[in-house]
């Protein structure tokens, strides 16, 4: 099914609006697209996307915080699974993803690697916050 088509967007604030990147993996090549995301979010449901890994790259790496208010306009023309990337830094931050973004499911990377969160702890956190996960 279509659930098994997942696209990653990299997504950056320029201005006043979120705009796809490509080649993100490499410096050199990396450039704006030109698209807006909410844009592309739309497009890639058209062609058939069953989920949406939105890399919010301002936030990526800096551990302050998911970009809240992106995932919020994006949330708003997803009719897909919306999975957050960029910008765990505390379990709150992922509290605040689920309960004011209303995303699918959020990642991280950092904080887990540097022992900084501890998974179970980041699920019994979230369960006692009244957010559903699997213990």
């Amino acid at each position: 099914g279509s659930q098994c088509v997942v696209i990653g967007i990299a997504s950056r604030k320029i201005a006043d609006n979120w705009k796809v990147f490509q080649y993100t993996g490499d410096e050199q090549r990396s450039r704006n697209s030109e698209r807006t995301t909410r844009d592309w979010v739309r497009e890639v449901q058209e062609r058939g996307a069953g989920e949406i890994v939105l890399n919010c790259m301002n936030q990526d790496g800096e551990r302050n915080g998911f970009d809240i208010d992106q995932l919020i306009s994006i949330q708003d023309c997803c009719d897909v699974p919306l999975i957050a990337s960029g910008g765990a830094g505390s379990m709150r931050d992922f509290e605040q993803v689920f309960s004011v973004a209303g995303v699918s499911a959020a990642l991280a990377a950092s904080v887990f690697h540097n022992q900084d969160i501890a998974i179970p702890d980041l699920k019994r956190y979230l369960d006692a916050a009244g957010i559903e996960v699997r213990l």
